[in-house]
């Protein structure tokens, strides 16, 4: 039995499964991130666990690698170029010093978004579709791209950063990248509470959201609830998403969008402000792509990372 460890790497905890060729998951753990010292804990610290657990788990099992997600842009040579959340500021050649540390074991390293968009597009929401774009809809707005089932980095690993397309050239306001009408500032939870209150302070007209505190969560209720300005806000922001996926599909052409990221936990209600605005906005020949929401939750992130080692196995 083929399998790899999948290692996804978050800010503040490394989640890490076991993982069958056929996407079985055979056991996951999750370990403590420690991001002193300028990171220098990290790496050695997923080495010396999965020291620790491979032995345990080695009866019957051909462990043919690791694949490892990390948060930051990762190039085409599979070099990281940075981390913020992780404190590592230089490029970092994580896959071969990782691989050093467990005795040259094979190791492939992605960015984390576009690791989590492998594993739904295998695994989960995308359905093994070979061409899926992932969106993850949180604090920002970010995505990633697969591309015939394998993840498109770009040459600077840039490519899916659909967050910051331009969707309003005429904004004043500037994106926290430095640009003007991005994507991210409409799309993203914190953008969610920009149009709310942009559409409140433009009415009189009574709504919930005067009596509750602002947030992306409390919008999505309000518009479940029939609030009128709730669906005002809802209605411009699947404008603008919708006018991003059309922008991508001019490009890329996927057969599924994923919607993923903390805002999808709104659910269903969300999809069809996004969809008929996509549909209205792309060429007609991409109109017919799939929008659905994520699947997998937190183990999109390790079925990726396993599936950069398992996709030539199969």
């Amino acid at each position: 039995m083929k399998c790899a460890y999948g290692v996804d790497v978050g800010g503040t905890a490394i989640k890490i499964g076991l993982i069958e060729e056929d996407g079985r998951i055979i056991k996951k753990w999750e370990i403590p991130t420690r991001t002193d010292e300028s990171g220098s804990k990290v790496l050695p610290d997923i080495a010396a666990f999965i020291r620790g657990i491979r032995t345990e788990n080695a009866e019957g099992i051909d462990i043919i690698g690791i694949g490892l997600g990390v948060p930051g842009p990762v190039d085409g040579n599979g070099m990281v170029l940075t981390s913020a959340n992780l404190h590592w500021e230089e490029p970092i050649d994580a896959a071969g010093i990782l691989s050093e540390m467990l005795d040259d074991t094979e190791v492939r390293v992605a960015n984390d978004a576009n690791a989590a968009a492998l594993g739904e597009a295998w695994m989960g929401a995308g359905d093994g579709s070979s061409d899926t774009v992932m969106v993850t809809l949180g604090t920002g707005v970010g995505g990633g791209v697969i591309h015939q089932g394998r993840i498109y980095t770009g040459v600077d690993g840039a490519a899916g950063e659909i967050g910051h397309l331009c969707v309003n050239p005429a904004e004043k306001v500037r994106c926290n990248c430095g640009r003007h009408g991005c994507l991210e500032q409409y799309a993203s939870a914190t953008g969610i509470v920009r149009l709310a209150t942009e559409v409140l302070s433009g009415t009189t007209e009574n709504s919930v959201l005067r009596q509750r505190p602002i947030s992306a969560k409390s919008v999505w209720d309000a518009v479940k609830e029939g609030d009128e300005p709730a669906i005002e806000v809802a209605e411009r922001f699947g404008h603008y998403l919708g006018w991003g996926l059309a922008l991508v599909a001019g490009v890329i052409n996927p057969d599924v969008y994923v919607i993923g990221g903390g805002m999808s936990s709104a659910g269903e209600v969300i999809l069809p402000y996004i969809e008929k605005n996509y549909r209205a906005m792309a060429l007609p020949a991409a109109s017919n792509a799939r929008v659905c929401l994520a699947a997998l939750g937190n183990d999109a992130g390790i079925l990726g990372a396993a599936r950069l080692m398992l996709q030539d196995e199969a």
